[in-house]
């Protein structure tokens, strides 16, 4: 967990801002000041030199080279951080092949070849001219450059449009210029593709002479008058969608700066209030979209943008989580979440129990009680956060680990956390809500056997410690009717038989074992005791399952805070 934290702090240093105080920006402008000095450098190089100035440069080349080196190692090592979407490998591998990690590679890597491949003073020389690419680094730190960049990137595809067209055009203005002129002058235009060059020559300067042989007929200089004009345009046309485009960047990016600011206002919206019954400070499972709207002067569209491009936000709908037969109207309310996966958030405490949460991405509040869930246990946690929700494409049934985008990176890390002695899984729904009917119990237990079937074991089933088991059902079915008046039942109401089933799907150690909890959804959403009965869940299963009292993590837990800001991941 320190090597993450750290991973973290680094990635903060190499965010390439110059407005944040990350540090104090030092690490920014140290590595603009290498830049600037390796330039140097190369451009003294280039002159006659005497052999102590001669020394120096060389000395300024190797230390620039091993700062350059430990920099874009570090980059590397971080760039989970910069692309959480992905696994780690993958984030590295996207950051290799952006613009900024290919030149940070081709600045730097090459130079260590010429002490592994025996290279002779040509390549030697053209090696060494690599260094001068560093100065590319630099615009990672000007706004002016990314817009640019951001222009061109928009405009591409009219950019493709216009050349395609004028590349056409220009083609049957050649082939038309050779029609006309081979009969008057031949040893010139002997073929179409002099002419072609020709006409293309004409945009470019001529700096092969290729243009030296005007057109002597009227067509062909009519032809020549209609090249000139294509010439103007060539370079009108594209400046002219650059300077659309860029215009169009300079407002995307002051609606983006406007999209942060209110990213950062809806993020501490969900500071951290205190439970009562636990005196807890927590994360609110939710915060009301009109609530939102008023407290922070944003208009519904100001709202939804900052959802769509902030991080760690979606919109529910709470009325998604009463019964059918309790109808209420749509109330449209906002949710934050953690991310540290591309599938959604991981933590692995070291724990033999693993809380997983397979639905929080369409199952509101399915989330909050999850992280808190773990959190107040010490135990591991994997939760699926982000996916597409209509149609919903569920983690929880599944044909193959390969079905569904993310869905292998969250097998393995499934893989990973339940592959150890004495492991439990503890797969979380939500019950009582939606479409589902209000059903007698307010608790239902499955460990993989069809509605109606009451064993506590067998081969078919996914738990193979029943001792074990059989205490934890009798500790939720007693202490939860003791302290909440909560009624329990064992696969009485719910099937979990499917072969489809993601705890089938995953390549599971025989003695794992997985149990299924349902809690309805008023009990873990809008009951005021519903951080202690978190609470209570927790003391059993840790209890239970793990052998031991609930952590010492007090302290965290009473930490008043934004969102989730300081807690381990």
């Amino acid at each position: 967990m320190q090597i993450m934290d750290f991973r973290k702090k680094v990635s903060r240093v190499f965010d390439d801002n110059l407005r944040t105080l990350q540090w104090k920006n030092m690490v920014d402008y140290l590595i603009m000041f290498m830049i600037l000095l390796s330039t140097l450098e190369v451009f003294l190089s280039t002159f006659e030199w005497g052999p102590t100035m001669l020394l120096v440069l060389r000395v300024v080349d190797i230390i620039t080279l091993v700062f350059f080196t430990i920099e874009v190692a570090l980059r590397i090592w971080t760039a989970p951080e910069l692309f959480p979407a992905s696994s780690a490998w993958k984030s590295r591998l996207k950051y290799c092949f952006s613009f900024y990690g290919v030149i940070d590679l081709l600045s730097t890597v090459p130079f260590y070849a010429q002490w592994l491949i025996p290279m002779p003073v040509s390549a030697l020389k053209t090696l060494r001219t690599f260094r001068i690419i560093r100065l590319f680094r630099i615009t990672r730190y000007f706004r002016s450059f990314k817009l640019l960049s951001g222009a061109i990137s928009s405009k591409r595809h009219e950019l493709v449009i216009s050349t395609q067209f004028l590349v056409i055009i220009t083609i049957i203005l050649s082939l038309i210029l050779y029609y006309a002129e081979h009969e008057v002058q031949p040893e010139n235009y002997n073929n179409g593709f002099v002419s072609v060059i020709w006409a293309f020559a004409q945009y470019i300067g001529d700096p092969g002479e290729f243009a030296a042989t005007p057109p002597l007929t009227p067509l062909g200089r009519v032809v020549a008058c209609i090249v000139g004009v294509m010439g103007i345009a060539i370079v009108a046309v594209p400046a002219g969608i650059i300077g659309a485009g860029f215009t169009e960047a300079l407002e995307d990016d002051k609606r983006s700066e406007i999209i942060k600011k209110n990213a950062i206002n809806l993020r501490n919206a969900f500071q951290r209030k205190m439970d009562r019954p636990t005196r807890y400070q927590i994360i609110p499972p939710f915060r009301s979209a009109d609530d939102v709207k008023a407290l922070l002067g944003m208009t519904a569209a100001d709202l939804n943008e900052v959802v769509e491009y902030g991080k760690g936000f979606r919109l529910v709908n709470l009325a998604s989580s009463i019964p059918s037969q309790q109808y209420i109207p749509d109330r449209i309310a906002i949710e934050h979440f953690p991310i540290n996966r591309s599938y959604g958030c991981f933590i692995d405490r070291g724990s033999a129990v693993t809380i997983i949460n397979p639905t929080a991405y369409i199952d509101v509040g399915m989330g909050n009680f999850g992280f808190y869930l773990a959190l107040i246990g010490g135990f591991n946690y994997i939760s699926r956060e982000v996916g597409v929700r209509v149609p919903s494409k569920s983690f929880f049934t599944i044909d193959s680990r390969d079905a569904l985008p993310n869905l292998s990176d969250y097998c393995d890390d499934l893989e990973r956390l339940l592959n150890r002695p004495k492991a439990w899984g503890v797969t979380i729904l939500a019950a009582s809500g939606a479409l589902e009917p209000v059903l007698p119990t307010n608790i239902h237990l499955t460990i993989g056997g069809p509605k109606g079937d009451t064993r506590f074991a067998g081969d078919d089933l996914m738990v193979h410690d029943e001792a074990t088991y059989r205490k934890f059902h009798d500790d939720v079915v007693a202490v939860m009717k003791e302290r909440f008046d909560l009624t329990t039942d064992h696969q009485v109401y719910h099937n979990s038989n499917n072969p489809r089933l993601f705890l089938r799907k995953i390549n599971l150690n025989e003695d794992v074992n997985n149990v299924m909890i349902r809690i309805e959804w008023d009990k873990i959403l809008y009951d005021p005791r519903r951080i202690l009965i978190t609470k209570t869940f927790a003391e059993i299963m840790a209890r239970d399952f793990a052998g031991r009292d609930l952590p010492d993590n007090e302290a965290i837990l009473k930490k008043k805070e934004i969102g989730f800001d300081g807690y381990e991941f």
